[in-house]
């Protein structure tokens, strides 16, 4: 292909969007493989059994444990089948408290996020700060949980009936078909949203693209680096290497993502979130696995694929915009703002009602805005910046 817009939306829209997704399926197959041998032996049935005693405290049922576990409750999973595994539970409210707070678990989208930040800021500790990832994943949600329970879906809970099957051992017939089931919903994502949404992220970070005068500038800057360091070619390879990061930011600043990611910073600056990162997070609206390769573009580095992302880690450490409270604020409000915009369909679906998806989106999105809020505004008190 010749170079031009086609062979960009096929290279930065296609190949790498979608391609960073498939990237984790073997992951995911392997974590919904799991899942499913603790499901046909009969044992995650006992650990709802197990949990209720916990689970009733924050106004949920001992079977909620299961969405939460499916959801990314043993770091990874997805949502979508979270969302769908509280078909068991009974009780309306206390099904609709789960279905709510289960986008809260750490996916297996949201992984390669948290370990980008992690390992940027907090290299030593890497292990630590992903165990307490985790468990902060598990009381947020429950929080979450007790606060809805204890507001917009008030209601007693139900006492816990549930026949305990037998233990067995898995058939390798049935766990591939658990498996497989739950991983094509995965893949889906790829095929549908994440196509489209990195499709009209490149347009959106690309057009309509510097204005002929400020255009002019960066050229005639080239020519003269050209020309005054032709003798020294390392130093003149370097000077174009600035003008052309210089004028790949001014491009992204004035492109439609750039001027929606600035306007929002309004409002975001007071958790420490910049307008590039602005615009990976509405990416993360529609899909949490494009925000590192939008962040990768954003920060003038081409797109960023997860599993490689060491030089947009290095990028983001040496910028002065970002420091580790930055780091754990924006961590934190990925963790935990408005679900994926499949899971918002899925939770439409099951509550019969575009309602509670709007809620979702709004009440996680203001819940993780105020605890990024929180942790920033603190760390800036205690000069921890």
């Amino acid at each position: 292909l010749a170079d031009g817009p086609l062979k960009s939306i096929l290279i930065s829209g296609v190949v790498d969007g979608i391609g960073g997704v498939l990237g984790f399926v073997p992951i995911i197959m392997f974590m919904f493989f799991g899942i499913a041998v603790l499901e046909d032996s009969g044992y995650l049935a006992r650990v709802a059994f197990m949990m209720d005693r916990i689970f009733h405290l924050f106004g949920l049922h001992g079977s909620s444990v299961m969405p939460f576990i499916v959801s990314g409750g043993i770091a990874g999973g997805c949502a979508v089948p979270g969302v769908m595994a509280t078909r068991t539970l009974r009780s309306p409210k206390e099904r609709l408290a789960t279905m709510l707070t289960v986008p809260f678990m750490n996916c297996g989208a949201k992984l390669p996020v948290l370990t980008l930040l992690i390992g940027a800021f907090f290299s030593t500790h890497q292990a630590r700060y992903m165990f307490l990832a985790t468990l902060l994943s598990w009381i947020v949600a429950l929080c979450a949980a007790k606060l809805l329970r204890l507001t917009v879906l008030r209601g007693a809970s139900t006492p816990f009936v549930m026949e305990l099957p037998p233990y067995r051992f898995p058939t390798l017939k049935g766990l591939l078909i658990h498996t497989w089931e739950r991983t094509w919903q995965y893949i889906k994502k790829a095929g549908t949203v994440i196509l489209g949404i990195s499709i009209l992220l490149w347009a959106m970070m690309t057009y309509p693209g510097l204005p002929e005068e400020r255009a002019a500038v960066f050229a005639q800057q080239r020519q003269q680096a050209e020309a005054t360091l032709a003798a020294v070619p390392e130093k003149k390879a370097q000077e174009l290497a600035q003008i052309g990061a210089a004028e790949a930011e001014a491009g992204l600043r004035h492109s439609i993502a750039g001027r929606i990611g600035t306007a929002c910073e309004a409002v975001s600056r007071y958790a420490g979130i910049d307008w590039r990162t602005n615009i990976a997070l509405i990416g993360g609206f529609a899909a949490k696995e494009v925000i590192i390769s939008t962040l990768g573009t954003a920060y003038s580095l081409g797109e960023v694929a997860p599993e490689a992302a060491t030089s947009l880690s290095e990028r983001l450490r040496r910028d002065t915009n970002w420091n580790p409270v930055v780091a754990l604020a924006v961590l934190v409000f990925i963790m935990f703002y408005a679900p994926c915009f499949v899971t918002v369909v899925c939770i439409a679906k099951e509550a019969g009602s575009w309602k509670w998806a709007a809620f979702s989106v709004v009440f996680n999105t203001l819940f993780a805005f105020i605890l990024a809020v929180g942790i920033y505004q603190i760390g800036a008190l205690l000069y921890l910046r």
